[in-house]
């Protein structure tokens, strides 16, 4: 049961669709070819005074070494090293049990004055960092001339004690659930699946599913700032990494360095309007891919609408003897609005399906859904589901759901009855009860945070930006717009945005409030 949005990965993904690189030198973002890490002297850990954790935490000394395969990928070249990190599992008992975060890196290139370490969050929840920072690293060898580039595996996430709820064969079959149920064995079959994953997570994670929150997961951030030797943390966070770099904000504001956030979630909108930020996003930029093909938005969104309750009736064939279900055209459809250069797949997957072929459709859900060929999952929808259930503290009931469908399809044909069941079905019989309605992220005393909004971004609609800039604080949220399409700015193309977001990592200098970058 996909949610639609999910991190930055998806919009290198939809341009992987395109058929064309996401420039990083292949897909593992390795070269055999490339320099080895340099060797200059490590940083010793800066232990914060006021710090309540052991010293054995804060003061520890990382063993860097070679990365190792993971997820199926190869392993990425030899510029980058890997090692793990040790947090608490529960910091309400700092001297209990501890976590193992995987963290990768690759060291400063020693062209220009090295400033610290910048530390990555590519979105999710769930996402790897330790997989997506190599695959996006050319993008940031600007950056890497004055830092090391670090990212992290988050807690509960792949490589750093991730959870696990169900094995592959239980999520494809899964797969034939309607997510939009039409009938009230429908229902009862979406309700029973959702109940049966959180089972899993219960089963299979046990104490670590209560304790994957954000907020464990920011201050997870400020021991790797400690023990990288950072007075302050230095940080970019993408899509749901907003709301992890707002929260560490609120929780540490005087360890705020250069913070920027990009392709921002809102931070004052609850679970529901979450979903309907996201329809309200996802039918945008639809529309916007109709206009551009030179279709009637409103007619456009009806044939779509058309095809999919088809499928919900007679799915089509695909491959390997699978079929294209409804539900699983509607993910197909959503992987391809997260960038603009993906827009020509969903054009060959719409006109297949409407031939008779699922075949297109359903390999762009798979690309979602993070199903290689040989039917294997990634567990990002493990841990993006058990984050999320566990930080959101709404959980509206099945009649509440089936009361705002009504809402929702007005806000989107295409998507809204998928978000607006999504809304009761995502954490359904949960077994760990949610922490609040929304995320704290004030933060009066921290120095100023680069916020970047993107107009036509989907799955992080435009006016979360300026809700993270307002609630950051007045002096502490400086909000860039740029006019563009797709999930996220910073790399997308404009010249502005890079070199804004540029001169405030690099130089500290930090734009206007209400700085705009045209297309």
């Amino acid at each position: 049961m996909p949610r639609l949005v999910r991190s930055a990965a998806l919009a290198a993904a939809g341009i992987l669709v395109a058929g064309l690189a996401v420039g990083c030198g292949g897909p593992d973002g390795g070269d055999d070819d490339a320099k080895p890490a340099p060797t200059g002297p490590e940083q010793s850990p800066k232990p914060d005074p006021s710090s309540t954790l052991p010293a054995s935490l804060t003061g520890q000394k990382l063993d860097w070494g070679g990365c190792k395969a993971s997820g199926g990928d190869p392993a990425p070249g030899s510029q980058w090293q890997c090692t793990t990190l040790k947090v608490p599992l529960d910091y309400e008992k700092p001297d209990g049990g501890t976590i193992d975060v995987a963290l990768i890196r690759a060291r400063s290139t020693g062209e220009g004055k090295r400033i610290g370490s910048l530390l990555f969050n590519f979105g999710g929840p769930g996402g790897s960092g330790v997989s997506m920072l190599p695959s996006f690293a050319d993008g940031y060898e600007k950056l890497r001339e004055r830092y090391d580039l670090v990212s992290f595996d988050p807690r509960g996430v792949d490589g750093s004690e991730g959870v696990r709820c169900r094995s592959d064969k239980k999520t494809q079959a899964a797969e034939a659930v309607d997510l939009t149920p039409d009938t009230p064995a429908e229902e009862a079959a979406y309700f029973k699946d959702a109940a049966d994953f959180g089972a899993g997570c219960a089963r299979d994670s046990g104490k670590l599913l209560g304790h994957v929150s954000t907020a464990e997961a920011a201050k997870d951030m400020d021991v790797m700032r400690q023990v990288l030797g950072d007075e302050k943390l230095h940080y970019m966070g993408i899509s749901y990494g907003t709301e992890l770099g707002g929260v560490y904000a609120h929780l540490f504001p005087k360890k705020v360095g250069r913070l920027t956030l990009d392709a921002v979630v809102d931070p004052s909108a609850d679970s529901v309007g979450h979903a309907k930020n996201q329809a309200r996003g996802f039918q945008r930029a639809l529309e916007n891919y109709l206009k551009s093909s030179g279709q009637d938005p409103k007619t456009g969104s009806q044939k779509i609408v058309r095809l999919l309750k088809r499928l919900d009736a007679n799915p089509l064939p695909g491959s390997d003897g699978r079929e294209l279900t409804q539900s699983l055209a509607t993910t197909g459809i959503t992987v391809t609005l997260y960038s603009k250069q993906s827009w020509p797949a969903l054009t060959r997957g719409l006109e297949q399906a409407e031939k008779g072929d699922g075949s297109e459709l359903l390999r762009l859900a798979d690309l979602y859904n993070e199903r290689d060929p040989s039917g294997r999952y990634s567990t990002q929808s493990h841990s993006q589901r058990s984050i999320s259930c566990l930080d959101d503290k709404a959980r509206p009931t099945p009649a509440q759901a089936k009361r705002q469908l009504g809402e929702f399809r007005e806000i989107s044909p295409v998507f809204g009855e998928f978000m607006g069941w999504d809304t009761a079905g995502w954490c359904h019989d949960w077994p760990v009860a949610g922490l609040h309605d929304s995320p704290d992220v004030s933060a009066p005393d921290a120095a100023p945070v680069l916020v970047v909004g993107n107009t036509g971004d989907p799955a992080t609609p435009y006016d979360g930006a300026r809700k993270m800039a307002d609630e950051l604080g007045k002096g502490v949220g400086v909000e860039l717009t740029w006019k563009g399409e797709g999930h996220g700015a910073y790399g997308s193309g404009s010249d502005c945005v890079d070199g804004t977001v540029n001169d405030y990592l690099l130089k500290g200098k930090a734009p206007k409030d209400g700085k705009v970058c045209e297309t």
